[in-house]
């Protein structure tokens, strides 16, 4: 026995590693701790149902379940869809191209991306990584952040859900596309002339060799982990604050015109309601005043918590702890004229 064992420490000794030495005269086969594991995890689910499964029924609870769902629900086609697009962009479109669509002078370059984004329908789910894309792809952040904005807010499938649900302000879905436009055009201005590089990360891009398909392959499994992830997060803080922001508040709010608009701002924030139905959540709040729903159709699509999560992540810290605040103040305040014409 002893001389197996000296065997045994002149074999480590002299470098063979494939057995270390606290496992000797142990059997260390992963066989042995299966049922051990399964074991403890049946445990654990029969005392989690005679001591936490009747606190998942209370009626908090199944709602805040519903809401989160329904955010997710709703916002993972447009995220997949605009996670698509970008990998799309990345695989199929040279970068060349963006040189010859937009103008040289980034100035110029930011409304023409706004507008562009009239063309694209989608919610601000999809806008994040189409604008990461673009900035991958040699477009100025300027004008990718122009875009983000406007495009979630005044594509055709927003403004036509716009005006039917409401049909007796036929001039709400034209105020959102103008409020929407205008704020999307100054915050690429603004970060034009005041935003630094090292305050915005550019995503790198997979690009990878071989076809165009294994390359659009490759973008679109690496946007699409990477901001499904931040989705969920923005999707558990706006169902927990959905569940615990009492109802009866707005109401007391909604007679006081200004902190109506701003009562309507941070609700938008904290519903993080899709931009396609945001527009028939807004028109039954018949409390408010046409400003305050403005201010609510403006900021949702630009500023809330999924879009935060999102952007924080896609971005970086730095960039979202001055780009949702600048946005937020800047939606209030543009929407307040354009409500005045309604």
């Amino acid at each position: 026995m002893s001389e197996l064992r000296t065997d045994s420490r002149s074999a480590w000794d002299q470098g063979d590693e494939t057995v270390p030495p606290d496992s000797w005269g142990r059997d260390v086969s992963p066989g042995r701790s299966l049922p051990w594991g399964f074991a403890v995890v049946v445990t654990l689910l029969v005392v989690g149902r005679f001591t936490v499964a009747s606190q998942l029924t209370s009626p908090a609870l199944r709602t805040w379940a519903t809401i989160f769902v329904a955010i997710c629900v709703q916002a993972l086609p447009f995220l997949v869809f605009g996670v698509a697009l970008s990998a799309a962009i990345t695989a199929f479109v040279p970068a060349t191209f963006w040189t010859r669509a937009l103008p040289r002078n980034p100035a110029a370059a930011v409304p023409v991306a706004g507008v562009a984004g009239a063309v694209l329908p989608g919610c601000e789910c999809a806008s994040v990584p189409v604008a990461s894309g673009l900035m991958a792809r040699g477009v100025t952040p300027a004008a990718a952040l122009a875009f983000l904005l406007a495009s979630p807010a005044i594509n055709p499938v927003v403004l036509v859900a716009t005006a039917v649900a409401f049909p007796g302000q036929p001039m709400m879905a034209a105020a959102r596309f103008g409020a929407s436009l205008t704020v999307a055009v100054l915050i690429g201005w603004l970060w034009l002339r005041f935003g630094r590089s090292e305050w915005l990360r550019i995503p790198a891009r997979p690009h990878g060799e071989g076809p165009r398909l294994t390359r659009f392959a490759e973008a679109m499994r690496h946007d699409l982990l990477h901001a499904g992830g931040f989705l969920i997060v923005g999707g558990l803080a706006a169902a927990t604050l959905n569940v615990t922001v009492p109802r009866e508040w707005l109401t007391v709010v909604a007679g006081v015109p200004l902190l109506s608009v701003v009562t309507m701002a941070l609700l938008a924030v904290l519903l993080s309601i899709c931009s396609e139905a945001d527009a028939f959540v807004a028109a039954s709040m018949t409390a408010f005043s046409p400003t305050a729903k403005l201010a609510f159709l403006v900021v949702g699509p630009m500023v809330d918590l999924k879009l935060i999560a999102l952007q924080a992540g896609t971005f970086g810290r730095a960039f979202a702890i001055r780009f949702v605040p600048l946005t937020l103040a800047l939606a209030v305040l543009v929407s307040v004229p354009f409500g005045g014409l309604l």
